[in-house]
């Protein structure tokens, strides 16, 4: 299976990124699926049903987040009713939204879709180790393909998860920081890559304008953050397995718009 996977998509510019860009990305790479990060998508935070509608347009099969797909209340309210949304699993029981999903593609193949969350400097979930397992048993022996998004704060966590679940998973790739890491690599048939990246302005600070972040820090104060529009990149990863989910190739994805 061919798998395109686009990371967080930063507002306005993270559209325009994906509208202008997707298309060249999905023809050069021939995806059975292409999945992306939308946590971010309306204003830098959340995504809201006409952000959705649009990246729909744009060829997106199923969408993964992280702590910010509830910043929009009237999507998360009523998360349930947007199937292809995917919150990360450990969140506590009860929570709306699901945490997997398991996709049948134009060919006929299926993958399981994951999405968790790291608890360091993000919050006090549920285990994610524990939760990929609890997952992982629940999913039909002829599910072969299992991608995991990984929406965590540090490096270790992340990595840490990749060697836990190796040989067991296709591929554990990391979002949240925005920053596209160069640490891509496949052991024991899972491809890893500690970040994904971002789509949208990197002419900032990880997507938000220079001057609405620099404030908080030089007095300390709450500042309203404001997505940035230069230099808008599109940052995401392309994995490829084999008949049985063991993943043959990895490649980092980084594409620049021209202003």
């Amino acid at each position: 299976m061919r798998i395109v996977f686009f990371g967080d998509i930063m507002g306005r510019a993270g559209r325009k990124a994906v509208s202008h860009l997707s298309e060249d990305i999905i023809e050069h790479y021939q995806p059975d699926i292409v999945i992306a990060n939308c946590e971010n998508s309306a204003g830098g935070f959340g995504v809201t049903r006409k952000v959705y509608d649009e990246l729909r347009f744009h060829r997106i099969d199923l969408f993964t987040s992280g702590n910010h797909i509830w910043d929009k209340k009237e999507t998360a309210d009523k998360l349930d009713e947007y199937p292809l949304i995917l919150r990360p699993a450990n969140y506590p029981a009860g929570t709306p939204g699901k945490g997997m999903l398991i996709f049948e593609t134009s060919s006929g193949e299926k993958i399981a879709v994951i999405n968790l969350i790291g608890r360091v400097f993000l919050g006090n979930f549920d285990c994610p180790f524990r939760m990929a397992d609890t997952l992982l048993d629940a999913i039909p022996a002829d599910v072969r393909t299992i991608f995991i998004d990984f929406h965590a704060e540090v490096t270790s966590e992340k990595a840490a998860l990749f060697h836990y679940l190796k040989g067991r998973v296709s591929a554990v790739i990391g979002t949240h920081t925005h920053v596209q890491t160069a640490d891509e690599r496949i052991n024991a048939g899972t491809a890893f890559l500690s970040d994904a990246g971002m789509c949208g302005g990197m002419g900032g600070v990880i997507g938000m304008r220079y001057d609405s972040v620099v404030n908080r820090y030089l007095y300390q104060i709450p500042s309203k953050f404001e997505v940035e529009l230069s230099d808008i990149r599109l940052h995401g990863v392309f994995v490829e397995t084999d008949a049985e989910g063991k993943a043959l190739r990895i490649e980092r994805i980084a594409r620049c718009l021209d202003s």
